[in-house]
């Protein structure tokens, strides 16, 4: 049994509201939401995992917390689209929770990328996406909508269409952090495809940090697209040297990464 607690925390640096409970905690708020504003999520001991959920539009997270303090930048909704849902992040009331993870929950086979509350900015919560090239620094085709658990790819921008977007650089490549060693069997991806406003990649390579890599050819299709390889040890990928399909189309962007493994286990 351990104490968790959850912050709202003004621009100011005042305290909003504050809870602290055993194993979770939640906040229910009853001012909307402003500029500046920062959830922060203090746990007994890092690191941890926790499971969060600060919206009620957003899904709950599984986190790999490398800190005892997690700070999470309340987004704004100031740009021409939007990668949450409508009521995200906006609503006058509000309800937040953190929790403790089990240890069914952190044990189990599982997509090991998954993360809807993945911050542009390192934070140290993990996995973690960072990308060389996101199309016109908008927030639809940040690195983040590679890994927030939203597969539809038949459009592209507005939720919940957003998408990893290379800004048609053609070194463009996108690094999945784990935060510590874990041991990856496969992996899949869901490129976007809302054809023929979009191409697709015909090919890309997959680096690891244990310095080995897979090649992977994929295909035009709106479907996920598994890997399946033998498990390695890995704190680290990264997807790079992706080749464009010829054709007329412009734009191959990315909708959703999903990578499989498991934790590696104590000895």
């Amino acid at each position: 049994m351990a104490d968790i607690k959850l912050t709202l925390i003004d621009q100011a640096g005042t305290v909003v509201a504050t809870r602290t409970g055993t194993n979770q905690t939640y906040l229910a708020r009853r001012r909307g939401l402003a500029r500046g504003d920062v959830y922060e999520l203090t746990v007994a001991s890092a690191p941890a995992f926790v499971v969060v959920q600060l919206d009620a539009a957003v899904a709950p997270a599984l986190l790999y917390l490398s800190q005892s303090v997690w700070r999470f930048a309340v987004p704004m909704d100031d740009q021409r689209e939007w990668p949450y849902p409508a009521g995200a992040f906006k609503e006058r009331l509000g309800y937040a929770t953190a929790r403790y993870a089990t240890e069914a929950e952190i044990n189990t086979h599982r997509n090991l990328a998954v993360n809807s509350h993945d911050q542009h900015a390192a934070s140290g919560a993990f996995p973690h996406v960072a990308a060389n090239a996101e199309t016109r620094g908008e927030f639809v085709f940040f690195a983040r909508n590679a890994i927030d658990g939203m597969v539809a790819n038949e459009s592209h921008g507005n939720y919940p269409f957003q998408s990893w977007g290379i800004n048609e650089q053609e070194d463009a490549e996108l690094t999945l952090d784990f935060g510590r060693p874990v041991t990856l069997d496969g992996l899949g991806l869901v490129l976007r495809a809302d054809y023929p406003h979009d191409s697709y990649w015909k090919q890309l390579t997959v680096q690891f940090s244990d310095e080995s890599q897979e090649t992977l050819e994929t295909v035009k299709t709106a479907d996920l697209q598994r890997f399946d390889f033998a498990p390695r040890r890995v704190t680290w990928l990264k997807l790079t040297q992706l080749v464009k399909n010829p054709d007329s189309a412009t734009f191959p962007a990315l909708t959703e990464l999903e990578t499989y493994g498991y934790e590696v286990q104590a000895n």
